[in-house]
């Protein structure tokens, strides 16, 4: 079995949110629009980030898997592509990440 990748999902969703499918999850938050996505999102990380202080192991998995799903529908709808990120996360490897964050612009 091939193994699923973040570059899957997002084609998934890159489909199915062209696809006008009124089935589709996905369909509904592009056409919904970026508030919306945002709005999942924000929720999705508060729901992972209280299943990992709850130490429930099994709702960290379900609620992260919501988490990068809507994730990825901000960044489809915002026009950055997953590659976008990868470089960026790509570039910070090098150094640590508290040099990296220092050297972050204020403001």
């Amino acid at each position: 079995m091939a193994e699923f990748s973040f570059s899957d999902l997002e084609t998934i969703i890159r489909d199915r949110a062209q696809s006008g499918d009124p089935d589709s999850w996905t369909a509904k938050l592009f056409a919904r629009g970026i508030d919306k996505a945002a709005q999942k999102l924000g929720e999705e990380a508060v729901e992972t980030v209280i299943a990992a202080v709850k130490g429930d192991k099994q709702g960290l998995v379900s609620e992260s898997a919501d988490l990068i799903y809507h994730w990825l529908v901000v960044l489809g709808l915002s026009g950055v592509p997953l590659s976008d990120v990868l470089k960026e996360l790509e570039g910070r490897t090098g150094r640590s990440g508290i040099a990296e964050k220092a050297s972050r612009p204020k403001g």
